[in-house]
């Protein structure tokens, strides 16, 4: 199940899983990003938490939980790529990986169609 929030972070839900990324139409918005600052492994956070920050030469951005859970993985080999996110590879760029508490945290996120809808 994919689903998009207003701030623009994707949300794939794989059993208790979830991997949490930005959308294309963020990497966009952001530019060239310079620092990203992700979370530590084993962090517990509430929906709606900002847990990692993407800078770019235009703004800093705070990427948010869609969920209450605890951080069980980061994509470091983004620290190791900055130029490796672009709006093309941004869906699979995840940035964290999340247990997950309760799924119905992400009743409230927006499927495909409503995140376009949204943006456009």
């Amino acid at each position: 199940m994919l689903k998009f929030s207003e701030d623009h972070e994707w949300a794939k839900l794989d059993n208790d899983s979830c991997s949490v990324g930005i959308s294309p139409h963020a990497v966009e918005q952001l530019g060239d990003i310079v620092f990203i600052e992700l979370p530590e492994i084993g962090t517990k956070v509430d929906k709606g938490d900002a847990v990692a920050v993407f800078e770019s030469v235009k703004a800093a951005s705070d990427i948010y939980s869609p969920a209450a859970g605890e951080i069980t993985e980061v994509n470091s080999a983004l620290l190791d790529d900055l130029t490796s996110i672009t709006p093309e590879s941004a869906m699979e760029n995840w940035i964290f990986k999340l247990k997950i508490n309760d799924a119905s945290d992400l009743e409230t996120l927006m499927d495909e169609g409503a995140y376009t809808a949204l943006i456009g």
